[in-house]
């Protein structure tokens, strides 16, 4: 099959889309990327995002919902095209949406107790009109109704992608928030540990936004933060932040390390007699000592720590991690045939194959949700669409 994935992450600065093959062998998938395509939110969209995501009205949400679905399918029909096809020779969209507010831990509700919510938009009926392709959408709240967090969805791809039989592997990824999978030596994801390791990219493009009154939305490369100093009174402070000691299973995003987080931090008289590179340089040394905190719920050794996701070209971010992990290899995953930029919006695609073919793909013991669910909702479109995608559950078969 033929598949999209399309992917914006808490950042919101755009509409990531990877066109895969995936062919189901004895062995399992193979998953191949045949195009990339990014499509980049303007800056006054994004923060229309970042504001609804905190304050939005109803009227808000729900304007930005279909607007949303356009510029999803927008991204999608450039991967089509960057890939020399055409609608027609696509067989699937799998969408994770834009996320909006996510509360995994619930709110109290007086007559049924907690009540734990997820919200991404995108209008996925916009994206199949559009076009012409049958679309999944909405992983998240099934996992949720479930008893589990929702996120992260993407640790049973990592195990596809990234599984070695002699090697224990640790995947991150960088983006708004950062995100950990171990992977033990050998197969299967029964034995998989992964979770929301906290802040990333998120607290450091909103330092720069604020630094320079909305002039950059991103220290790139991580230029000005390899050429601060780390503050080590505030490095101690952020790192007992009470998320990083939680134990797994647990998720996260703006709700706890968006604005008001940001507010926090630079009220703190640690913060202001620092330049906006020690604070940048104290921050990505805080995303990095996140990510190695990872370590104290992972019984086994780490021989590879994989590392994606915007941050990856963070060099403090980078160089942090390789001191961390000493003597344990930190390479990015260019470096193992995958994309940075590209994978999580593979796994979605990856994520929808999986639900027409009637796989679950969540894995209960990272979630924490009661047993295996089929994800998403599905959106039909295009003629004789369930005859389209049924077939290709006895392909191998017939071959």
């Amino acid at each position: 099959m033929n598949v999209v994935g399309l992917m914006s992450g808490t950042s919101a600065d755009g509409v990531d889309a990877a066109l895969v093959t995936i062919v189901r062998r004895k062995a399992g998938l193979h998953v191949e990327m045949a195009a990339f395509h990014s499509l980049p939110y303007p800056r006054s969209l994004q923060q229309r995002i970042l504001s609804a995501s905190v304050s939005g009205t109803v009227a808000d949400i729900c304007h930005l919902n279909a607007l949303l679905g356009e510029w999803f399918a927008d991204a999608a029909l450039g991967v089509i095209r960057s890939a020399q096809l055409s609608p027609e020779n696509v067989d699937l969209i799998g969408s994770h949406g834009q996320t909006v507010h996510h509360l995994p831990y619930g709110v109290r509700d007086t007559r049924v107790g907690a009540i734990r919510s997820t919200l991404q938009i995108a209008e996925p009926a916009v994206i199949a009109e559009r076009t012409g392709i049958t679309t999944v959408a909405d992983f998240r709240p099934r996992d949720i109704a479930a008893g589990g967090q929702g996120a992260p969805l993407t640790p049973g791809v990592h195990a596809l992608l990234f599984r070695h039989v002699r090697r224990a592997r640790l995947i991150v990824n960088l983006g708004g928030i950062s995100n950990v999978t171990y992977l033990p030596r050998g197969s299967g994801s029964e034995d998989l540990v992964a979770f929301d390791t906290g802040p990333a990219n998120m607290v450091l493009d909103g330092i720069m936004s604020r630094a320079t009154n909305g002039r950059a939305s991103m220290d790139r490369e991580g230029r000005l933060a390899v050429k601060g100093r780390v503050d080590s009174r505030l490095l101690a402070k952020l790192l007992a932040h009470p998320y990083l000691s939680q134990a797994p299973p647990k998720s996260t995003g703006r709700e706890t390390f968006g604005a008001k987080m940001l507010d926090e931090l630079l009220s703190w008289p640690q913060t202001r007699r620092l330049s906006v590179e020690d604070l940048l340089a104290t921050c990505s040394r805080w995303t990095a000592e996140a990510v190695g905190t990872a370590r104290r719920w992972i019984k086994e050794g780490i021989d590879d720590v994989i590392v994606g996701g915007g941050g990856v070209r963070n060099r403090a971010i980078m160089g942090s991690l390789t001191e961390i992990f000493a003597p344990v290899p930190v390479t990015p995953f260019e470096s193992h045939g995958w994309d940075s930029k590209a994978l999580e919006s593979v796994a979605f695609a990856v994520l929808a194959y999986q639900t027409v073919m009637e796989q679950c793909g969540n894995v209960p013991s990272v979630t924490g949700a009661a047993s295996p669910r089929l994800l998403g909702c599905i959106v039909p479109s295009g003629p004789r669409w369930y005859e389209r995608l049924r077939p290709c559950k006895g392909r191998s078969k017939k071959k």
